[in-house]
């Protein structure tokens, strides 16, 4: 006969060896469960006990896995999916601009001419739009150039915004991005504030290196 002591941290008992196979069989012990034999006065755990060597013990549960390296791979590709809209947007964008201005900047410093008023976007302050419209020449091909060079950085800030690199140059790439100088304003503008949102969420942020 034994007495057991239960999961719960009572004692049970005495109770017969073909009781213990029951309950082991039925798992509520487990080869590590702590028992004293009649008569004896040290406890013993059930995988220590001669009469149950023949019997196929169950083994203790294990407790849920956790592997962090997989949770922080689950975690950080669902931030890859929530930049890849805005940074592809802004990648497009910026492109767009580059090509723009850059094209418009060699025209006015191998042409000499001037920023035409169609090459302004269309919500520029009217005071900034009489300066750039005085521009002629040199100065008007180094304002495009310029205007290429802010493209060119939010282009390298949209593509590390896209692998979830250096959060300080993308946050600054969108806030460019949104600018009103921007060849593309019209979409710079909610693609900037899109990607903003979207690096302001927690789970998007912890993600970045």
């Amino acid at each position: 006969m034994y007495k057991i002591i239960g999961a719960d941290g009572k004692e049970y008992g005495p109770i017969s060896v073909d009781q213990l196979r029951q309950w082991l069989n039925e798992g509520r012990v487990n080869a590590q469960s702590k028992v004293l034999a009649e008569g004896a006065t040290e406890w013993k755990t059930l995988a220590d006990i001669p009469e149950l060597v023949g019997t196929t013990p169950v083994p203790p549960p294990s407790p849920p896995s956790f592997h962090p390296g997989a949770a922080a791979a689950g975690t950080r590709e669902a931030a890859l999916q929530a930049v890849k809209g805005p940074a592809i947007a802004l990648i497009v964008t910026a492109a767009l601009g580059i090509a723009y201005y850059g094209l418009s900047g060699v025209f006015t410093l191998v042409a000499g001419g001037t920023m035409f008023h169609h090459e302004l976007p269309p919500n520029i302050p009217p005071q900034m739009r009489a300066f750039f419209e005085g521009m002629h020449g040199s100065m008007a091909g180094v304002i495009n150039l310029f205007f290429a060079a802010l493209n060119a950085f939010v282009l390298l800030g949209a593509i590390k915004l896209m692998r979830l690199q250096s959060y300080g140059l993308a946050m600054a790439a969108c806030i460019v991005a949104m600018l009103p100088c921007q060849c593309c304003c019209l979409f710079g503008l909610p693609f900037g504030i899109w990607a903003l949102v979207v690096l302001s969420k927690p789970e998007v942020k912890s993600a970045f290196h």
